[in-house]
């Protein structure tokens, strides 16, 4: 916007200084040529006098070099005959100029070599006496050269000053709209405490008050919101001790350990969403280089949880690709989070002994995870992916499959649910490693991982039935 103000501003400036420059360097030009043609009628008029009173040759030419006109001046007698003859100075002017001026009786300029002559007639009792004034090409022309850049230097200036102070004030708009744009990507970012100073032009003004309104909106919500799911979190603490009393006097059975184990993990996650819920500012940065976990390790301990219940329901479970290192840029609480919600997916919504698989294919730029089951699977899978509306049955919130979704858009990646192999539903959890956005070149090499799963499975992607 700036330079568009600058634009239109010297646009605008040149066409008034063209509109006024030009008819003024004309009206120089022309102020000029009268001037001379001024000074050479007032010498023509020194010898008025002297040619009425007497056309003596002598008398002339002593009243000639009185007036010190050297062989710019020259005058033109009748002849008795009809005839034109110089008397008196240099003639420059053509015959038939001269005598068409005595015809006429009125003045007449005519071009001559190096300038040109002023005819001036002069009616005697004897005839008309013509007097020529050399007007040389320098004096019509003096000072119009000077006027001329002077005029082209004021132009200049009005174009010069006229872009500086549109630049000025496109700096005056542009500079708190730029602040005002870079306080709302800060914003987007995450930085809530950052703030726009309030001036500029008033509908500058008024947006940079409502941008501050909206931020310390977005922060006190952000602030209920946390303390809401703290509360919310610590009203599970009753039933949770009350839980890990009765787990205590189950026994030492390996049924008992595991529901000993899940309730003191059930209070390890209580207790981080209530920390992170307190925190004073939300977790925006990316992770490091450094950060992460082994998603094959985190596979093989939640299988080995799930597997328990597996069993005891007679259902055949099938893990692969977790017997090396696969290390993604996620942490590892939030995988085993978005596992359990896979997981718990196929116990909650698929029939006891139905089978189900977890593969792990780790790729150059990225690392896709596969919860299939042999399952009666859902026909609408955007159904399935939508925040909070769940399938319908007691204990589905719909939340499961969100939580997977935002782990892997952190990542850059996305989940797809399509049909599996085992003629249920596969979710595809994808994690971006370095961490871009989706484009042409990911889909390419989703592509490859494709086909390294086709001399296992026929498209299962070609179905639209999902996972709850």
């Amino acid at each position: 916007m700036r330079w568009a103000l600058v634009k239109v501003c010297l646009a605008v400036t040149a066409m008034v200084v063209v509109a006024f420059a030009v008819p003024l360097g004309l009206v120089v030009r022309e102020m000029a040529r009268d001037r001379a043609f001024s000074n050479a009628e007032r010498e023509a008029a020194v010898l008025v006098p002297a040619l009425s009173i007497t056309t003596d040759r002598e008398e002339l030419e002593r009243v000639l070099a009185s007036a010190g006109a050297g062989d710019g001046l020259a005058v033109h007698l009748p002849a008795g005959d009809g005839r034109t003859a110089v008397d008196l100075g240099r003639r420059r002017a053509a015959e038939e100029d001269v005598a068409a001026v005595r015809r006429l009786g009125r003045a007449s300029t005519a071009e001559v070599p190096g300038g040109s002559a002023l005819l001036q007639p002069v009616a005697l009792g004897s005839g008309t006496v013509v007097i020529e004034v050399f007007v040389p090409e320098a004096e019509v022309t003096n000072g119009v050269g000077t006027a001329w850049a002077v005029l082209a230097a004021v132009g200049a200036a009005l174009v010069v000053g006229s872009v500086a102070v549109a630049d000025r004030l496109g700096v005056r708009m542009v500079q708190p709209a730029q602040r005002l744009a870079e306080g709302a990507h800060e914003l987007g970012e995450g930085q809530l405490g950052v703030r726009v100073p309030e001036e500029g032009p008033t509908e500058l003004r008024r947006a940079a008050v409502a941008f501050n309104s909206m931020a310390d909106q977005v922060v006190q919500l952000l602030a209920n919101e946390r303390e809401l799911a703290a509360d919310l979190s610590h009203r599970l603490r009753t039933p949770l001790t009350v839980l890990r009393l009765n787990a205590a006097s189950l026994g030492d059975t390996p049924a008992a350990e595991q529901t000993r184990a899940a309730v003191a993990q059930l209070e390890r996650e209580v207790d981080t969403i209530i920390r992170t819920a307190r925190e004073a500012k939300p977790q925006t940065a990316a992770a490091g280089p450094g950060a992460g976990c082994d998603a094959a390790e985190v596979v093989r301990e939640r299988m080995a949880f799930w597997s328990a219940l597996a069993e005891d329901e007679d259902r055949k479970v099938r893990v692969a690709g977790v017997e090396r290192p696969v290390r993604i840029p996620v942490a590892r609480a939030d995988l085993a989070a978005a596992l359990d919600a896979l997981l718990g997916n196929v116990f909650r919504h698929t029939p006891e002994g139905t089978a189900f698989a977890v593969d792990v294919h780790n790729g150059d730029d990225a690392v896709i995870v596969l919860v299939s089951d042999a399952g009666p699977g859902i026909a609408d899978p955007e159904s399935a992916m939508a925040r909070g509306r769940g399938s319908g049955s007691d204990g589905s919130t719909g939340l499961g499959l969100d939580i997977v979704r935002r782990l892997a858009e952190s990542t850059g990646g996305d989940v797809r649910i399509g049909s599996s192999v085992l003629g249920g539903t596969e979710v595809r959890l994808w994690i971006q490693l370095d961490g871009r956005e989706s484009g042409p070149s990911r889909r390419g090499h989703r592509g490859s991982v494709r086909r390294r799963r086709t001399r296992r499975s026929a498209s299962p992607f070609n179905r639209s039935r999902s996972h709850p």
